[in-house]
C-alpha cells in the first residue's frame, strides 16, 4: 500500500513537469519570461501621433487601417471629417464609419505596402469643418514571429515516454505484488 501511495503522489507531480519551462498563461503569454503590459495586442501594429489641435491613434488589423481622431485639448472625437493617408507615393482616402466613430483605410494596394515588416512613415491630412491639419507618424510592423517550440518537440515526447515507462513499471510491480502468497 505504501508503494501505491508513492505511485499516486508521483502521478500528481507529473503535470508540473509538463508545464514548465515555457509554460503559457491563459492569453498565450510565456510564464517563465518577462511579461508585457499589452499582452496579446502587442503584435498589432499601432500608430500614435498628435499636433496642437488633434491626436490620432490607429492600428493595422482585420484587413484595414483603423484610425480614431480626437481634439487634443478636450478628447472630443472628430466625426465626419475628410482624412487622407499618404505613404511614399501612395495615397488612400479613409472612409468614416459613423457607427464606430472611426476612419478606415481598406485600399488593398496601400495596405499591402504598409503591412510589410519595417518602419513606415505616414502622413495624415485631416479636414474637419473649417479646420485642417497634417499629422505625421510612424507605423512599425514587426517580423512574423516563429512558433518558438510550440509543437511537440523531442523533450515533450521524452517526458511522455518516461511517464509511460513509470506507469508500466508500476503496473508490473502491483501485479507481482498481488500474485505473491500472503505470509501468515
Amino acid at each position: 500500500m505504501k508503494y501505491l501511495n508513492l505511485f499516486f503522489a508521483a502521478m500528481l507531480a507529473m503535470p508540473a513537469a509538463f508545464a514548465s519551462p515555457g509554460a503559457h498563461g491563459p492569453n498565450g503569454e510565456h510564464l517563465d519570461g518577462q511579461t508585457t503590459a499589452t499582452g496579446a495586442t502587442a503584435s498589432v501594429p499601432r500608430i500614435e501621433t498628435f499636433t496642437e489641435a488633434f491626436e490620432l491613434l490607429g492600428h493595422l488589423s482585420g484587413g484595414e487601417l483603423s484610425i480614431m481622431i480626437d481634439r487634443y485639448e478636450t478628447n472630443e472625437p472628430v466625426l465626419g471629417g475628410d482624412l487622407e493617408v499618404q505613404y511614399k507615393d501612395l495615397k488612400a482616402k479613409a472612409r468614416f464609419h459613423a457607427d464606430l466613430g472611426d476612419y478606415a483605410v481598406d485600399d488593398p494596394t496601400f495596405l499591402a505596402a504598409i503591412s510589410t515588416p519595417g518602419t513606415h512613415a505616414l502622413l495624415f491630412t485631416l479636414v474637419a469643418g473649417e479646420e485642417s491639419d497634417l499629422l505625421e507618424g510612424t507605423l512599425t510592423v514587426a517580423e512574423a514571429a516563429d512558433d518558438h517550440g510550440h509543437g511537440p518537440g523531442a523533450s515533450r515526447w521524452a517526458l511522455a515516454g518516461l511517464a509511460g515507462a513509470v506507469l508500466a513499471a508500476a503496473a508490473v510491480f502491483v501485479a507481482r505484488r498481488r500474485r505473491q502468497p500472503k505470509k501468515a
